[in-house]
């Protein structure tokens, strides 16, 4: 239990329904919808549109989304796949031809086909209670009236004043500068296209005017896009079959490659093997198991991930119990790992942003939600007739032939967002999710083992400092104990505290035997949960 003469906040309770985002307006959104009879998921796509339209530097509908739905008394959990694939023409000839050899963040090379709209379509028509004619009416009132940009969001946004000059974003830098704290921030553009979105569904941003717009400002940047690639399915949505880990007498659940969630699920693995650290949550033995695993499953990641339409993914041999326990042999608690054995080179730029939220309705059905940009304003080229921020998450592609993640027409890169949810006898007991691009897999398996391991609430086991091995160094917040750090230097690893904290999350646990709702919502946001 926290010391209540400390700042902080409490786990929030309810009966009949929670969200959780990472801005207020977007979790009383989600909390609106569920009082007038839509289900967790409707509340999902609805808070998600304002957040694209009120936290901009995170997400928007030129990006893409993931899910995870567990319909109450299902007993399965449903994963859809909402990212889009490359053009048609990048082939890797093209690239070699023309002296690529990798992609730059802010090219229009960097941008794949948007798949939330697809995606938030394909998830209502399955699995909601209303359409986007209705849901996306508080996104479209936010984007023409305007709302007070919120502090942590002008904070990222004065970070990214370079990247949106370069590429002559000026929409979004009034004049001339970020907005501040307070600020009301419009855009009347992105209001017209969610309009015509409402009215006439996904097809109104994959054919006519709004396609018509992104694929010219990005042809105008060199890009390859064509309006056929936006018209043929390359955003289209799929359903897939979930991943699943059974730890710690929880089935924990991640949807599979393209995206990173068999990490989480591996360094759970490896955690899972070993006996609690006996210094607790917060100690050094605890942290240093953390990135042991963190940098063996990383650099699996970096060495077999991607799109399993187009190469082989070994995801079940990653996940078995003889490779996991080969792995967790590695861990020394008296010392660091030097080089690591094979596999693949680590090359993780730093940590992105993205917005997670998650709901719960009185039905018990839980919704596990994730959209993003990838970068901070994805590659900061904007549509500007449409008012569509464009993201760049093709810059998760290689550019080097016979590499599983080379770029190739059609094909999906890499991708870090992930939506988690844990399961137990059959039925959900918390939609989460952790964000903060690369670091999305470390920070599932440090909130999971926060709460489900060591005890902590649901908001102690958010709250705690966090850090993440990046490259030959250890990235850490302000928050780790100074004692801590020592031992982990102590134990070999390299240091680096950093300005920018670690991801963040989102988490509602559903406790029936009480009959109520917990939420928890990440201090290192703006947001908060709320429940009725």
């Amino acid at each position: 239990m926290r010391d209540h003469q400390l700042p902080g906040r409490s786990p929030v309770y309810a009966t009949h329904g929670m969200a959780a985002t990472s801005m207020p307006a977007a979790t009383l959104t989600a909390l609106d919808v569920l009082r007038a009879g839509g289900n967790a998921l409707d509340a999902a796509v609805a808070a998600t549109a304002v957040l694209c339209v009120i936290e901009p530097q995170s997400t928007g509908i030129g990006g893409d989304c993931f899910c995870l739905y567990a319909p109450a008394g299902a007993g399965k959990v449903f994963a859809l796949n909402g990212s889009g694939r490359a053009p048609a023409a990048a082939t890797i000839d093209w690239y070699e031809q023309h002296g690529i050899a990798a992609l730059e963040n802010t090219s229009a090379h960097a941008v794949t086909v948007p798949g939330a709209i697809n995606a938030w379509e394909t998830l209502l028509k399955a699995h909601g209670r209303k359409g986007l004619d209705e849901l996306l009416q508080p996104a479209i009132r936010f984007a023409a009236d305007g709302w007070p940009v919120h502090p942590v969001v002008a904070w990222s946004w004065k970070r990214l004043e370079a990247k949106l000059r370069k590429n002559g974003t000026h929409a979004f830098l009034p004049n001339g500068v970020a907005p501040n704290a307070g600020d009301i921030f419009r855009n009347p553009a992105l209001a017209e296209t969610l309009r015509s979105v409402a009215r006439h569904g996904a097809k109104a941003f994959y054919e006519g005017a709004v396609a018509a717009d992104i694929v010219a400002t990005l042809r105008a940047r060199g890009g390859l896009h064509t309006e056929e690639d936006f018209a043929a399915g390359l955003a289209n949505a799929e359903f897939v079959e979930p991943l699943s880990l059974n730890w710690r007498g929880y089935d924990v659940y991640q949807c599979p490659p393209n995206g990173q969630g068999m990490i989480a699920l591996m360094i759970l693995g490896m955690l899972g093997g070993l006996q609690s650290a006996p210094d607790g949550p917060l100690g050094a033995q605890r942290y240093h198991r953390h990135i042991e695993a963190a940098r063996l499953a990383y650099r699996d990641r970096d060495a077999f991930l991607a799109d399993p339409s187009h190469v082989d993914v070994p995801a079940k041999k990653l996940l078995s119990s003889d490779y996991l326990s080969g792995l967790r042999a590695l861990i020394d608690d008296s010392k660091a790992l030097g080089a690591l054995p094979s596999a693949g080179e680590t090359l993780l730029p730093r940590h992105r942003d993205t917005i997670y939220l998650c709901v719960v309705d009185q039905d018990g059905n839980a919704c596990s939600f994730i959209n993003s940009l990838f970068e901070g304003f994805g590659s900061a080229i904007l549509a500007e007739r449409s008012g569509v921020m464009l993201q760049n998450r093709g810059f998760g592609f290689r550019v080097e032939r016979g590499h599983p993640n080379c770029i190739a027409p059609r094909k999906r890169p890499m991708h870090t967002i992930i939506p988690g949810m844990v399961m137990q006898d059959g039925q959900a007991v918390m939609p989460y999710g952790v964000m903060g691009g690369h670091f999305q897999p470390m920070g599932h398996s440090l909130f999971l083992t926060n709460m489900l391991e060591y005890g902590l609430d649901i908001q102690e086991a958010i709250d705690l400092p966090r850090l993440f091995p990046l490259r030959d160094k250890v990235q850490i917040e302000h928050g780790i104990p100074h004692h801590v750090g020592e031992a982990l230097t102590r134990l070999g690893h390299t240091l680096e505290t950093v300005d920018r904290p670690h991801g963040g999350g989102q988490a509602i646990w559903i406790d029936r035997a009480r009959g109520c709702l917990v939420g928890g919502s990440e201090p290192r946001k703006d947001g908060l949960a709320l429940g009725y």
